[in-house]
Parts: C-alpha cells; sequence; structure tokens
C-alpha cells in the first residue's frame, strides 16, 4: 500500500473500492493504428480531417462575432491534468494499473474518451460507426492483461437500434466486453428544415431520447442488452445545446451538461415504459452527478399526484365549473373591465371555463406506458433500475443517500466515479481522499460511503452478469455482496 492520501483511506476500509467512471485518453497514434485496422487508411484520414474540424467547429480561427453568427460555441480547452505523471497515465493503460493502489482503488470500470462525442452528435454514419469499433478493438487488445483489476467499457452508436445491435454484439459477443457505452440521446436534423437547407443540420435539430416519442423502436436494443448482461452506460455530451452556447466561456457551456443529457433519457425510459417491459435492465448515468435524479424523480411522484387520470377528472376537467357561478362573481366582483365580458366568460370562453378549441375531451393518461397505478410504482420503476456516477468533489451525492429528502424513502443508486483523465482531477492520488469528505463532513455516513463507493456498482454490473466480477481482485467480496442482497 502506498502513503497517498486516498491509500490511506482505502487501507481504512473494510470493504473494496470499486471506480464507476475511470477513463482513459486514446493515444492518437495508437488510435489511428486500430482506426486502419477497422476501416483503412480512409476512416483514419476520415477522423483527422473531423478532429482538425473541431467537434464544436473550428472556434480558434474565427471573431467573436462570426462565432456569434455562426452559433460556435467556446470548446473545451486544457482538459487533460499538466502534471506529467498523471497525464501519462491517461494515456498509458499499464500506468494506469500500476497506480490504481496509489488511487486506493481496487477495481476500475474504465470508459473511453474519444469516442464521447462521436457517439452523441451528429457525425456521419460510416465515421461514427467506424470510430467505435476502433476504439473497441484498441479497448479490447489494450486492457487485456488487466481484466483482474480493470474493466474497459465498449463504445455502441445509437444512432438506430440496429447499427447498435450489431456493435453491441461484436464489442461485448465477440470481443468479450462486458460493460457498454451509449448515447442515451440523439441528435437528429428537422425534417422541414432539412428539406430545404440540409446545411442548417446542425442548429435545426431535435433531440430523441430513445425510448419517448423515438424515430425508431428501440425495444429490440434493450432486449439485446439484457440478454448479454450488459448494463447501458450514457456519457451524453450536450454541449452546444439548448442554453449552452456560449462563445465564450466553456465552463458556462459544460456545467449541468451531463446531467441534463441524464435527465432527459432517464425521463424518457420512465414514461416510455422501458423500465417496466425490462424490469431487469439496469441503466447507468455518469458524470451528471445525483442532484438531478432526485428532482426528478421527486418531481415524477409529485407530477403523478396531480396529473394522473382521476386527479385530472376530479380536479381540472373544465367541465365541472360551474357557469353560471363563474358570471355571478364576475358581475359581483368585477369592475367594468370584467363586467362587460360576463356574458362571453358564461358562454365558456376559451382557457376560463371550456378547454382551448381543438383540445380532446378525455385526459390522456401519461402514466400508461410505465404501469404506474399508485405512487409507489413510481419507486419501483426509477430506484431499482438507475445508477448515477458521481464525481469526487459533488456535494450532492449526498442527497442520493438521504431518504428523508426522497418520496417513499428512497436511497438512490449513487456511485463513486473518479474521471481520472480528464481536466477536474488535477492529482490522481488525492479522488478517493476527496470523496470521503462527505463523510469527513457528516454529510453521509461510513456504511453510505461503502454503498457509494462499492455495493452500488457492483450490484449494477453483477446483477445484470453474475460473472462480472469472475477473476478479479474483488470477486469474492462482490460474491458475499450478492448472495446477501
Amino acid at each position: 500500500m502506498t502513503d497517498s492520501a486516498s491509500a490511506k483511506i482505502r487501507d481504512k476500509l473494510d470493504h473494496p473500492v470499486i471506480d464507476a467512471d475511470g477513463h482513459l485518453v486514446e493515444t492518437p497514434p495508437v488510435l489511428l493504428d486500430y482506426l486502419r485496422q477497422a476501416g483503412g487508411q480512409s476512416l483514419a484520414d476520415d477522423y483527422l480531417a473531423r478532429m482538425k474540424k473541431g467537434a464544436w467547429g473550428t472556434w480558434s480561427t474565427l471573431t467573436p462575432d462570426q462565432r456569434r453568427d455562426r452559433g460556435v460555441i467556446r470548446p473545451p480547452f486544457w482538459a487533460m491534468p499538466a502534471h506529467t505523471y498523471d497525464r501519462a497515465t491517461a494515456l498509458l493503460p499499464n500506468l494506469l494499473r500500476a497506480r490504481l493502489d496509489d488511487f486506493g482503488v481496487d477495481f476500475m470500470m474504465v470508459y473511453p474518451t474519444v469516442a464521447i462525442p462521436f457517439i452523441s452528435g451528429a457525425i456521419e454514419d460510416d465515421l461514427r460507426r467506424g470510430v467505435c469499433r476502433a476504439v473497441n478493438l484498441m479497448y479490447a487488445d489494450v486492457f487485456s492483461d488487466h481484466k483482474d483489476r480493470m474493466a474497459p467499457a465498449a463504445a455502441i452508436p445509437t444512432h438506430t437500434p440496429q447499427e447498435a445491435i450489431e456493435e453491441l454484439e461484436f464489442a461485448c459477443g465477440h470481443l468479450g466486453l462486458k460493460a457498454a457505452m451509449i448515447a442515451g440521446t440523439v441528435q437528429r436534423p428537422l425534417k422541414a428544415v432539412h428539406d430545404i437547407a440540409p446545411g442548417l443540420g446542425a442548429h435545426a435539430f431535435w433531440v430523441d431520447p430513445l425510448a419517448l416519442d423515438s424515430a425508431y423502436d428501440y425495444d429490440p436494443l434493450w432486449a439485446k442488452f439484457a440478454e448479454l448482461g450488459v448494463a447501458p452506460a450514457t456519457h451524453n455530451n450536450t454541449m452546444g445545446w439548448g442554453m449552452r452556447r456560449s462563445g465564450s466561456n466553456f465552463v458556462y457551456n459544460h456545467i449541468g451538461h451531463f446531467a441534463a443529457a441524464g435527465e432527459a433519457f432517464a425521463k424518457a425510459l420512465f414514461l416510455g415504459g422501458v423500465t417496466h417491459r425490462f424490469p431487469q435492465l439496469k441503466f447507468c448515468f455518469l458524470e451528471g452527478g445525483v442532484g438531478w435524479a432526485s428532482n426528478l424523480y421527486n418531481d415524477l411522484c409529485e407530477h403523478w399526484e396531480k396529473r394522473n387520470v382521476a386527479a385530472l377528472r376530479a380536479n381540472l376537467d373544465p367541465a365541472t365549473v360551474d357557469r353560471a357561478q363563474m358570471r355571478a362573481l364576475f358581475e359581483q366582483y368585477g369592475d367594468e373591465r370584467y363586467r362587460g365580458h360576463a356574458a362571453e366568460i358564461e358562454k365558456g370562453y376559451d382557457h376560463c371555463l371550456m378547454a382551448p378549441s381543438g383540445e380532446e375531451i378525455e385526459p390522456t393518461d401519461e402514466f400508461a406506458a410505465c404501469g404506474i397505478k399508485k405512487g409507489r410504482d413510481i419507486y419501483r420503476r426509477f430506484v431499482p433500475n438507475f445508477y448515477f456516477g458521481c464525481e469526487a468533489d459533488d456535494r450532492m451525492s449526498a442527497i442520493a443517500f438521504n431518504p428523508r429528502l426522497n418520496h417513499f424513502d428512497a436511497r438512490l443508486k449513487a456511485m463513486f466515479g473518479s474521471d481520472v483523465g480528464h481536466f477536474d482531477v488535477p492529482d490522481m492520488t488525492q479522488v478517493l481522499a476527496e470523496a470521503h469528505e462527505l463523510v469527513d463532513h457528516g454529510l453521509i455516513t461510513q456504511d453510505d460511503f461503502r454503498d457509494f463507493t462499492f455495493s452500488n456498482v457492483a450490484e449494477l454490473h453483477a446483477s445484470m452478469n453474475p460473472n462480472f466480477f469472475k477473476g478479479t481482485v474483488v470477486e469474492d467480496d462482490v460474491a458475499k455482496l450478492m448472495a446477501a442482497r
């Protein structure tokens, strides 16, 4: 055991630490070798051309006015640690494995970095699928000697369910990867605009959350994940969408963008009935924390209370308004500006008494797909299926472990994710120690910390695949945990 602050924390724990969200930053010339393997020199050239252009446009070559006129946002900059040893660690799988004890981590889930904008952005089909294939070949290769300490995740493009199924079968079925990262939302051009001006696709698009009002039926994909025993993990990039379009400030664009993507996808999975139809399937939302999830969960409970069909009919049916009484109240309490319209109001002026013209007479049951019959069903469709990756410096992680703040005394499944390799981890040896500040400051208990750093992430993967941790250094601890649960 090393003497880093995180190693000292780990040494005092009576359980292993599983990092739910580590990262490798793909070394460009090595990745290019795998791009050539996946699609030849043309794929490598297309990738280089795209990277030169930038995922968000050629920001550095434009003036501030040009950026504003063209809607080009401030992209990430200085996004990796400057400490030489840490930067090399982010690039080298062997060094990453060698330093796990220094991080206080027994086992690490490792997600791609380069693939994130490629699977979630508006990227050409061949390039998107080719980059994902190359990353999967690379990860299966470079982590092959480290299966006892690390589990690399496949990059699965989800612009169509068929492309996702094909890559999932290749990466997890053929290559043997046990985890997978998907895009929980897909950026699609608005057809009415695209038909007139195809070049406006980057600005005139709609966001498909895959599980509600989607362009495709994704149920075959969810069935394939369940069949293969793989939990879909999302790592969506939504910078440049909605209000995250600053041309000058990356922090403005970055704050909340993972959370926004996670909420969109989770909300669609729930209301679209995916967790009802696939109750055994677990979903993982990474880097956005759990604060948004607590808000969504409680909001769903509160919307159900007010907008289930029985409540709508009892409290919001326009037909129950007493028109004669409404006229009398206008005549009694209205001044000349109101009294003169009392007769119009009694007849059912739109939005005052009756439903707006053309609105359906019967209310829509917007909870029908998820099979909600009573409030506690929301707990059953949400809490067991959703897991949330939280970074070490996120104080809002504590909300997951406070049942007083969540309907039906829910404890949400928050997981420690180091995010090593990215800008928010300037010193990799401090991450677990920083996460333990939640205990030090009295925000969570030591038992909560066990769930945060071990039990929840172990349950996520082992409940989908009982052999997920077989042959790893945490095999016995996970087996005892799952037997107890």
